[in-house]
């Protein structure tokens, strides 16, 4: 609340302070009612009954026109909400207090932060006494824009006036300082609160709790809660959620795992949420069985799962290839009331197609297409790579045409998906006419697709198409990688060509293009199938000074054991003694 001594100066100084435009925030005329791009019932009946009240004779209290205006608040529609108060305004309906807080509110989420100062300038003109409320809506409105900078300021110099300050005040600064990762600076805030009248309390404790865990920092956010337990604060369901994502975001599972069970032992009953971050955790790392179990326990307490929890539970049984019990929870979701997502489509058709069960996945599309639910670009890049690894390359140019004709014409990650499906079924021809046709359309083809089509000429023998390419890529001034080199070199060294791969292997390094594991041991190999020894020993000493032995790559290349390098080097050594015992 105010402090009353401060009630005139403070109103005077604030006009000052923020160099508070004329309250002009309206033409002569009333403002035009936004177009309701939604088509929201709910927007058109709110208007319809603003505009009602506006035309009586006698008109209705202000409180009225309030509710009018809070139920537009709630969903979101701010700018509606503005022009209905400029109709008021133009009325000349004197406005309250709470109908001016409610346009201040709608400023700052509009990103108007001058509007609401000039609101609050009008408060203070009408003599109104200005309370906590107004005070924090603009301090969030600063947050919710990113100037929480400007936040701060704005409540020292709003406190030195003497204001008393809420725990909705400090909230919503800790929020805001969490949400642009000045976790540090929030919780300095925090232990300044210790000394202050105002407590900390668990939302704000939540904040610094949920920005910790976003920057990473799990343990020290863990370390909060005996903390907050030792000030007489406890924990509760967004603590411990915040904590369990923050766990599940690190790797740390079992940790996991182990403050849900906290939490139930606590008396602190989960919620879907937290249920559904443990839930597509466990998936995403194969573990389908335990999430089954957090599946089960969700049941048991009462909790009805949603689309989103089963859309994870289904997407880490297809992780882990269990077909069957992916499709029964499928079916699982209608008998629960729940209607399948876009998303859920897109998990099914992506794991029928991996287990190769085209048949079904196409099923699903034409289910999909049937409930006029759109398909788009992941979709239709799923069901075309089906197609072509189970050779149904018939199908392809109708997908593609259906793709055109619902206005999401193929993309190069759509492209890179065909073409690389073809070279790996070995329809050479087939991919050489895309890349063609690509090209025509006018795409310049990323490196990516380039290596794509190149390693498919290399693994069919097609080694003067692929040498014919390689030369076009350089010609073409594309910045070739490790990648690009590996797969040429590769397709030489396979058709005994090393003369040709040590050449391009030298041209590599000339390039500034350094040779990785995957580079060596292709080229060694290569050496060793024709028995040049020699030759195979100094690339292999090479590679291991250059501490790229066993080194990592995602390459097609098989690492080699150490067995085979020990046979590379018991060669030198027998060798080397025999040119010894010669001399």
């Amino acid at each position: 609340m105010l402090i009353t001594r401060y009630t005139y100066l403070n109103s005077t100084f604030l006009l000052r302070l923020f160099h508070s435009v004329p309250f002009r925030l309206y033409a002569h005329s009333p403002f035009p009612i936004p177009p309701n791009n939604n088509n929201n019932n709910n927007v058109d009946d709110a208007v319809a009954s603003f505009i009602t009240l506006l035309g009586k004779r006698h008109l209705p209290p202000v409180v009225e026109f309030n509710k009018i205006l809070v139920s537009l608040v709630k969903i979101k529609q701010y700018s509606t909400a503005v022009s209905l108060f400029a109709q008021m305004d133009f009325r000349g309906i004197t406005p309250e207090y709470f109908t001016l807080c409610i346009l201040i509110n709608c400023f700052c989420h509009l990103g108007l932060m001058d509007s609401a100062f000039s609101v609050l300038a009008k408060i203070i003109k009408l003599g109104h006494q200005l309370d906590v409320v107004a005070l924090n809506t603009l301090m969030k409105g600063f947050c919710i824009n990113k100037k929480v900078r400007e936040a701060l300021e704005f409540h020292d110099k709003v406190r030195a006036m003497g204001f008393r300050l809420d725990e909705v005040t400090y909230g919503t600064l800790i929020n805001g300082l969490c949400k642009i990762g000045q976790t540090r600076g929030a919780i300095e805030l925090l232990q300044k609160l210790e000394k202050q009248p105002v407590k900390p309390g668990v939302v704000m404790y939540n904040a610094v709790i949920d920005g910790l865990c976003k920057d990473g920092l799990v343990t020290d956010a863990k370390n909060l809660f005996p903390k907050m337990i030792a000030l007489g604060i406890s924990p509760n369901v967004v603590s411990y959620s915040s904590l369990i994502h923050g766990f599940c975001c690190a790797s740390r599972l079992e940790e996991a795992t182990q403050l849900l069970s906290e939490m139930v032992k606590s008396s602190i009953k989960p919620n879907i949420y937290t249920f559904s971050i443990l839930i597509d955790a466990l998936c995403k790392k194969r573990r389908a069985g335990e999430a089954q179990k957090i599946f089960d326990m969700l049941l048991e307490s009462g909790h009805k799962p949603n689309v989103v929890t089963y859309n994870s539970l289904i997407a880490g049984y297809f992780l882990i290839n269990k077909v069957n019990e992916a499709a029964k929870l499928f079916d699982c979701m209608n008998k629960a009331g729940l209607i399948h997502d876009d998303y859920s489509y897109n998990i099914m058709i992506h794991g029928y197609c991996k287990n190769k069960m085209v048949d079904q996945a196409m099923s699903l599309f034409k289910e999909m297409r049937h409930k006029s639910l759109s398909p788009d670009s992941i979709t239709y890049s799923t069901l075309l790579d089906g197609l072509c690894k189970s050779g149904r390359i018939s199908c392809i140019q109708n997908l593609l045409d259906e793709m055109h004709e619902s206005g999401q014409p193929p993309n190069l990650i759509t492209y890179n998906i065909l073409l690389d499906a073809l070279c790996k079924i070995q329809h050479l021809d087939e991919a050489i006419a895309l890349f063609q046709k690509i090209v025509d359309k006018g795409h310049r083809p990323d490196l990516y697709m380039c290596t794509i089509l190149l390693n498919g000429l290399c693994k069919c023998g097609r080694v003067r198409t692929a040498r014919k390419f390689f030369q076009l890529l350089l010609v073409n001034n594309y910045c070739l990688d490790v990648v690009t080199y590996n797969t040429m070199i590769r397709g030489l060294s396979k058709e005994g060509l090393i003369g040709e791969a040590m050449v391009l292997f030298s041209k590599m390094k000339e390039n500034g293009c350094l040779p990785n594991a995957a580079t060596y041991e292709t080229i060694i190999r290569a050496h060793l199938v024709r028995n040049k020894n020699e030759q195979a020993v100094k690339l292999l000493r090479e590679m291991i000074s250059k501490g790229l032995l066993m080194g990592s790559s995602n390459e097609d290349s098989k690492f080699m054991t150490p067995r085979e390098v020990g046979q590379i080097l018991e060669w030198e050594s027998r060798s080397s003694n025999q040119t010894t015992s010669v001399e």
